[in-house]
């Protein structure tokens, strides 16, 4: 099962401009029912998308129109971050502290026993989560 971040995703919107085809691919190869979103990863894409919303509101309501399809498409496949994965999130930033969202995402994966799909991988090493970087084609 995987966690997708948020940069896999956006990456996956149809339209995008200068997709990567290797990621493309990759998601192509695997089950819907296999990918998951983080209830951070939505945080994440409204934040961006409200700020879109109030300075360019036409591109904003279109990513606000894809977000509620994906929304909708991962209805049964959005992991909370709970009581129970919070411990977790707070064992990560010891002894050395990791961001805020990326350590609750690596949190939710790990309660979960997920791989975390991304290109900033750096950001996670040193959680202990298994990592996916859809950008490096055959992995």
């Amino acid at each position: 099962m995987f966690l997708l971040d948020t940069n896999v995703i956006s990456e996956l919107r149809h339209g995008k401009p200068n997709q990567s085809m290797a990621v493309r691919n990759w998601a192509a190869g695997q089950a819907s029912s296999g990918l998951f979103l983080s209830a951070i990863t939505i945080l994440e894409l409204e934040l961006g998308i409200q700020a879109l919303e109030r300075r360019t509101p036409p591109q904003g309501s279109a990513l606000r129109a894809w977000l509620t399809g994906v929304r909708a498409a991962f209805a049964d496949r959005i992991l909370s971050f709970t009581e129970s994965t919070a411990p977790v999130c707070a064992a990560l930033h010891i002894p050395n502290p990791h961001g805020e969202r990326d350590a609750m995402i690596a949190a939710t994966a790990i309660e979960h026993q997920f791989t975390v799909v991304t290109r900033n991988v750096s950001d996670f090493v040193g959680t202990g989560v298994a990592l996916v970087n859809p950008w490096l084609e055959g992995q």
